[in-house]
């Protein structure tokens, strides 16, 4: 991969070169660096920072004061991949509240930005896009619906659900969104989304046929040990390396001259 600043039109090639899109979450600077050093082209300083960073139960508790503090963290870090942002719960309810959290987010350092929903958001998504800033839907399962919903299910296995995922992927593309992230989709019904839409289908829990894939940093390398989801393989143990060697030098620690040099 060159040295070239990543742009919107580079992950659009991508697709269409049949080159895997890899992309993962960073909400700070020296995350946002490690991954853009190991050649990750799509960076996300997604909400969920919410739970993996800030200790909340779901995405919906994540404020704008929040994104824009971790978004800012991140730009620091200068990538050469793009970095996006999530616009977080309640924060796109009307086209003008929309545009103005996203055109927040980017003047703090994000190069496009995400929020969750199809046909429901158009209106929102439009006004985002005529401002001239990227913008990346999210179908299928929506965090910031969790609670509504009772869970987190996959999306796609009764026909009408099919049928309304294909429906809002083509709209959206239409729309002049330049990707879909597809989050817990069959991977049936994410393949066929994939192949029917001209813009870049990122994965997360939806089978290997997307245009790329997804994922939380701290699942990929195991640190956040207390929750993997379960689609998830994690390829380390951060966590499980970081509390060894926090043991190896606490167990390493002695007072100098000993019990005799400490003054009654």
């Amino acid at each position: 991969m060159s040295q070239a600043k990543i742009t919107i039109e580079i992950i659009q090639k991508m697709k269409l070169d049949g080159q895997p899109i890899a992309a993962l979450t960073a909400y700070d600077f020296a995350m946002a660096r490690l991954l853009d050093e190991a050649g990750i082209p799509l960076l996300l300083v997604g909400d969920s920072v919410g739970m993996v960073v800030l200790g909340y139960p779901d995405t919906t508790h994540v404020t704008m004061a929040e994104m824009l503090h971790h978004v800012r963290a991140a730009a620091r870090a200068q990538t050469r991949a793009l970095l996006g942002a999530d616009l977080p719960f309640r924060s796109y309810q009307t086209p003008a509240q929309a545009m103005n959290n996203a055109r927040a987010l980017v003047e703090a350092g994000a190069g496009f930005v995400k929020a969750e929903g199809g046909a429901e958001i158009l209106p929102q998504i439009k006004a985002i896009i005529s401002e001239g800033i990227p913008f990346c839907a999210h179908l299928g399962m929506l965090p910031q619906h969790v609670l509504e919903e009772g869970g987190y299910k996959i999306k796609g296995k009764k026909e009408e659900e099919h049928l309304r995922l294909l429906q809002d992927a083509r709209m959206l593309d239409e729309a002049g969104v330049f990707a879909i992230i597809l989050e817990l989709v069959t991977p049936n019904v994410a393949r066929e989304i994939a192949h029917e839409v001209s813009v870049p289908v990122i994965g997360i829990g939806s089978g290997p046929h997307c245009d790329g894939q997804i994922l939380v940093t701290q699942d990929l390398i195991g640190g956040f040990p207390w929750f993997t989801p379960g689609f998830v393989k994690p390829r380390a143990q951060c966590a499980a390396l970081a509390v060894s060697a926090i043991h190896a030098w606490k167990a390493s620690l002695s007072v100098p001259g000993g019990a005799s040099s400490v003054v009654s």
